[in-house]
């Protein structure tokens, strides 16, 4: 079997289980057999076990197969295809610097403030970052297989970003609905429209900077990043996901002691006292 089909049906296997254990009947089921947290634990259980398929998988067979589009063979377009990549990789790590006070935060009390720093830019940072490293390697891929590993990456990501915000709307109200108003998916879409403005000074620029240094740091590991049928990247994103949830439980404390001096979103562009 062709690598770039066997990438495909895995990806598929991947989407069904994420789309039938978060949606619907299967959803309600197994909450309430196991609670929320028992859900949640499950869920992410399964999650780990496909993405961690998906990574050996592509790991064993990544220069197998049918040709990619391998434009960096192009000098131009791979240097532009890698800065593509740099700030995809900024945007992802500059999610984290103010993720806790986000009104997209797991463990959050539910509060919606004003946007501020990246969220100017894009409310979802993470996302659009993952889709951006990822369209760049669908281009850059030399084989097929790699071209479909990265689109599925950028179709999780976007699909996400969407869910999110249609999961949150009813549960977070009418502030979350002004929100989402107020900002953008598509990097600097609120701001070209005027309904946002670049505010430098909130800027996580140490974690923008942080981000180019991981990124260039990367590229030079390049190599070697799926040595050991892809070990180290699975460790490093699936180990990584405990410890954020344990650094988002302790802010989010943080943030529900402060909650009642905090501030809440009113739907203007200017936070309004709780």
């Amino acid at each position: 079997m062709e690598p770039w089909l066997g990438m495909t049906l895995l990806w598929g296997l991947f989407a069904g289980a994420h789309i039938g254990l978060a949606t619907g009947r299967a959803r309600s089921a197994l909450a309430t057999r196991l609670g929320e947290r028992g859900y949640g634990v499950f869920f992410s259980v399964i999650a780990a076990c496909g993405y961690s398929l998906l990574i050996t998988y592509y790991a064993q067979h990544r220069f197998e197969g049918s040709p990619g589009l391998a434009l960096g063979r192009v000098a131009a377009l791979r240097w532009s295809l890698m800065g593509v990549i740099v700030v995809g990789v900024m945007l992802m790590v500059a999610t984290f610097a103010g993720y806790a006070g986000s009104p997209y935060a797991i463990l959050g009390d539910g509060m919606v403030r004003s946007p501020r720093g990246i969220e100017r830019v894009t409310r979802h940072p993470f996302f659009v970052g993952v889709s951006l490293v990822a369209l760049a390697h669908c281009l850059l891929a030399t084989h097929l297989v790699g071209t479909i590993f990265a689109a599925g990456f950028a179709v999780l990501a976007l699909a996400g970003a969407w869910h999110q915000d249609r999961k949150l709307t009813p549960r977070r109200g009418r502030p979350f609905a002004d929100y989402l108003a107020a900002t953008s998916t598509v990097p600097f879409g609120a701001i070209v429209a005027g309904r946002q403005e670049l505010t430098r000074g909130e800027m996580p620029w140490g974690a923008l900077l942080g981000g180019a240094a991981l990124a260039a740091g990367l590229r030079l590991l390049h190599g070697s990043i799926f040595a050991y049928g892809g070990a180290i990247v699975i460790a490093v994103t699936v180990g990584g996901a405990p410890i954020t949830a344990i650094q988002d439980a302790l802010l989010a404390r943080r943030r529900i002691a402060k909650s009642r001096g905090g501030r809440i979103f009113d739907g203007s562009l200017k936070p309004k006292a709780s």
